[in-house]
Formats: C-alpha cells, sequence, structure tokens
C-alpha cells in the first residue's frame, strides 16, 4: 500500500456525479483540481451496509473539506454503473457532492488498497496535498467505518505545516 511520502499515482476513472438522465457519468482525473488537497476514501462494495454511513457522512462534511481547499472522491471496485443504481436506490446517497468513482484494478493495484482474502477495496482513505504528496493514509477492517471528522480533523492539522499535538484541533496553539 502507498504510504505518507508517496506519491498519488495519476489515474483517469469513470465516475458517477449525478442522478440526472445524460448527466451522470464523467471521466475524473488526479489532474482535475491543480493546486487543492485530494482526499480520497474507498469502501469494499456498493449495495452494503456500514459503507453507506461513510458516503453520506462525507456528503454531509463535502463543504467543510472545500472550505479547507479540498475535494473529496469516493469509490469502490464496483464499476460507475453499480455506483449508479446504488446511487439511485440509496435515499442517503441520491444527492451526493462528490464523484463516485470506479476504482479500476489498475488503481486499486497501484494504491494497494485491495484486501487480499476478500478481494474488495478496503476502507481506506488518503489524503494528498496539492504536490501530489500523500500526507496521510488510514485503513480500517472491513466491518469498521471511519470517522469523517477525524480526517476533517487531519486535513486542519496538515494545512497548519506545524507540529500539532495529540487530539490538536483547529484554533487550538500548535507547538
Amino acid at each position: 500500500m502507498l504510504t505518507v511520502g508517496d506519491r498519488l499515482p495519476e489515474f483517469r476513472v469513470q465516475a458517477v456525479v449525478s442522478n440526472e438522465k445524460g448527466k451522470e457519468f464523467k471521466a475524473v482525473s488526479s489532474k482535475d483540481h491543480p493546486g487543492k488537497w485530494l482526499v480520497m476514501f474507498f469502501w469494499p462494495k456498493d449495495f452494503t451496509f456500514v459503507c453507506p454511513t461513510e458516503i453520506a457522512e462525507f456528503g454531509r462534511k463535502t463543504k467543510d473539506f472545500a472550505d479547507r481547499d479540498a475535494v473529496v472522491l469516493g469509490g469502490s471496485t464496483d464499476n460507475e454503473f453499480s455506483h449508479l443504481a446504488w446511487r439511485k436506490e440509496h435515499p442517503d446517497l441520491k444527492d451526493l457532492p462528490f464523484p463516485m468513482i470506479h476504482l479500476t484494478p489498475a488503481l486499486a493495484e497501484q494504491l494497494g488498497v485491495i484486501h487480499r482474502d476478500a478481494g474488495v477495496a478496503l476502507r481506506a482513505t488518503f489524503i494528498v496535498d496539492p504536490d501530489g504528496v500523500i500526507r496521510f493514509v488510514s485503513v480500517n477492517d472491513l466491518s469498521v467505518g471511519r470517522n469523517v471528522n477525524e480526517v476533517l480533523r487531519t486535513l486542519d492539522a496538515l494545512q497548519t505545516d506545524e507540529l500539532c499535538p495529540c487530539n490538536w484541533e483547529k484554533g487550538q496553539p500548535t507547538l
């Protein structure tokens, strides 16, 4: 798995961006948001139980990420057609403000985010700085959802470019 200090590989993948007929799909690239931070998170499979709780929470917090010059991308190894069907079916996913990307086998392999036994994406989260360098990686077991507020807190800490002590939160003094 790629880790802190590694460069995010360049990618171009298909994503679901809307439920509107004829505007559902868009190609998404690692180069689409120059000068922005990138928060990428992955879930094991569409049409599961823990995953929509995380996806919906990232959706609710997308403006908070945008306020920090960060773009959110989420996805799994399910393709864009599966994402669209799930998005249309699940009430918490209908109006997501971020793209649901198809984590292609090639990109999944480059990132190293496939669970070796289950063959699905790990619950991995990456924060990538505007220069394309991975600054944070977190991985949860398949059965445990992540904490989106902790991802925001970590992004805040990284953006200070200062030493941030344990449990540091935005507005508190750094070291």
